[in-house]
């Protein structure tokens, strides 16, 4: 198992309570305990803060290792809210540990028409043509969509120098317990021209859509899990009150 190729499912999905009236787009700390199968890798912390004039700042911080092997990231996106559409101005993401480190930077150029890209040092300018979105801020577009009752969760997600599209279908509600507690959530699985490949979320409605689980799973191979063990919202910190009752 490569720890940093298990760790790409986490980056564009994860990639982050409390009741009802909560917004996604609240101010929040989120942290999750990472497994590969039954194996604990480690655990990945995304922070959004308070906005400054209608900036945001959403960062996450994760250590993972196995053995002798690591992986360590630091990303952040720089984005700004219109309404119920979301817009990119900074990616940065910078991976260290074992094998090849490597950084990628984008930068959204809405009025030029262009996003200027750099992975693994290599550039490249490409198109801005419709709504696009990089691998973090993407998340909290999908949890304000699926807030505001919006039926087609579809994504075009700046991500190693390509435009990558991002489809969800949604499963329908689903309890599930996680560390003891339990949740009513709603099950969405990306949408993929393959079997070989399975990558399915729980998001919870009364956390304002918080990932509660996360699972990516190739075929043959143990399943990459994410569960939430801790979230803070303003002043609130995640409880067993969090946790719904049938």
């Amino acid at each position: 198992m490569k720890l940093a190729a298990v760790f790409a499912g986490i980056a564009t999905l994860l990639p982050l309570s409390l009741f009802a009236a909560q917004d996604p787009l609240a101010p929040q700390v989120a942290e999750y305990h990472v497994q590969y199968g039954s194996i604990g890798l480690g655990d990945a912390r995304f922070v959004l803060d308070k906005p400054i004039d209608n900036h945001y700042h959403y960062a996450l911080q994760s250590k993972l290792s196995l053995l002798i092997v690591s992986d360590q990231r630091e990303i952040s996106s720089d984005f700004i809210r219109k309404g119920e559409q979301l817009l990119p101005e900074k990616f940065e993401h910078q991976r260290t540990g074992t094998g090849s480190d490597f950084s990628e930077q984008v930068r959204f150029a809405k009025d030029l028409g262009k996003v200027f890209s750099v992975y693994k040092a290599e550039n490249k300018t490409l198109d801005y043509t419709g709504p696009l979105y990089d691998a973090m801020m993407v998340q909290l577009q999908f949890r304000l969509d699926l807030s505001l009752g919006k039926q087609e969760l579809a994504y075009n997600m700046v991500k190693d120098n390509k435009i990558n599209d991002y489809t969800f279908t949604n499963l329908g509600p689903e309890t599930i317990i996680v560390n003891g507690h339990k949740y009513q959530t709603i099950k969405l699985e990306v949408k993929r021209n393959t079997d070989k490949r399975r990558t399915v979320a729980w998001m919870a409605p009364d956390l304002g859509y918080l990932p509660i689980k996360f699972e990516h799973q190739k075929k043959g191979d143990s399943a990459l899990q994410l569960t939430l063990t801790r979230a803070e919202f303003g002043t609130t910190t995640f409880s067993d009150d969090l946790a719904k009752t049938e």
